[in-house]
């Protein structure tokens, strides 16, 4: 005696034979037989999507950045009547270049730029070979103290320079110091970032290669300059960026360690051009000696754009 299975099956293998009251072939057959998206495309269109936002918002910092310098650069090429009259423009109607001579000659920028030079170069100079020594000796040797004096060190990074001017003023008018440009650089011969930045550079160099140089009968400051400082040259550009960039635009500590024209560097020279009372109000005279203190760092980054970009990111500066 045979018996007939009135079960159903479950799944339907013939792709073409639409469901019941569904036509084949039409809009609601197509939609019922379109393959669900995949785990891999739904992953790919949110990547895409967050890298546009994330690149969107990039775009809208960087304009955001660039309106002040933008309009500063056009205020410089204005004439003083244009300036005042106009308003806000952002394209100068009648461009003329005499705005940077004026200020130039007016604002005794030819002064002020050496001394910037010799201010900025002598303190990154001292500053990388005394960042490097400490970081080497956090980094490798052991002593007693080590992690009290490297806490001492780390503490410099979170105290603000501002509440440092009392005792470096007392110190350097101890010194004898005072307007002279040894006042500006002397408290920043040191650097706490700096020197906790090299130690971490340091650390990541396998120690075997110090053993090998040691065996080649190398002394300590030679393994540290052939050996270290080859391997954590990226560490040390980064941070001789930051530190040229923070103390070119240094302006407090300068003003009041010096009083002499001869000293100071651009920063204060440009305060000066903008309280004199000759250009007080002639806001194309204060923008030009704006992009005359910009210009310089600014025409850097264009050249070595590459050159910091790959620094800041394999140092792991954000």
């Amino acid at each position: 005696m045979t018996t007939e299975s009135t079960a159903e099956p479950l799944l339907d293998d013939d792709p073409g034979e639409a469901p019941a009251g569904i036509a084949p072939g039409s809009a609601a057959d197509l939609a019922t037989t379109r393959p669900a998206p995949t785990r891999a495309g739904v992953s790919l269109w949110s990547r895409l999507l967050r890298q546009g936002t994330a690149n969107v918002l990039l775009l809208a910092a960087a304009v955001f950045w660039l309106i002040p310098l933008l309009w500063s650069i056009a205020a410089s090429l204005e004439g003083p009547v244009q300036i005042t009259a106009d308003g806000w423009g952002w394209l100068p109607t009648h461009p003329t270049g005499v705005n940077f001579v004026n200020a130039w000659n007016d604002g005794n920028f030819s002064i002020y730029l050496v001394n910037t030079v010799i201010i900025v170069a002598g303190i990154i100079l001292v500053q990388g070979v005394t960042v490097s020594l400490a970081g080497y000796a956090f980094a490798r040797f052991d002593f007693a103290g080590k992690r009290l004096l490297f806490t001492l060190y780390l503490l410099q990074i979170m105290v603000p320079v501002t509440a440092l001017v009392l005792p470096n003023y007392q110190t350097m008018s101890s010194l004898h110091l005072i307007d002279t440009k040894w006042a500006i650089m002397l408290p920043y011969f040191a650097s706490g970032f700096g020197t906790f930045l090299m130690r971490q550079a340091f650390r990541g160099v396998p120690p075997e290669l110090e053993d090998a140089a040691i065996l080649d009968g190398a002394a300590w400051w030679q393994t540290v300059r052939y050996v270290y400082l080859p391997l954590t040259r990226p560490s040390l550009a980064a941070f001789a960026l930051v530190s040229i960039a923070f103390h070119w635009n240094d302006f407090f500590w300068p003003l009041i360690a010096t009083n002499s024209s001869s000293n100071r560097p651009i920063s204060v020279g440009l305060a000066l051009l903008t309280a004199s009372q000759e250009s007080g109000t002639q806001w194309n005279l204060i923008m030009a000696g704006v992009v005359i203190v910009v210009l310089p760092l600014l025409i850097v980054f264009l050249i070595f754009q590459r050159a910091f970009i790959n620094s800041f990111a394999r140092s792991g500066i954000k």
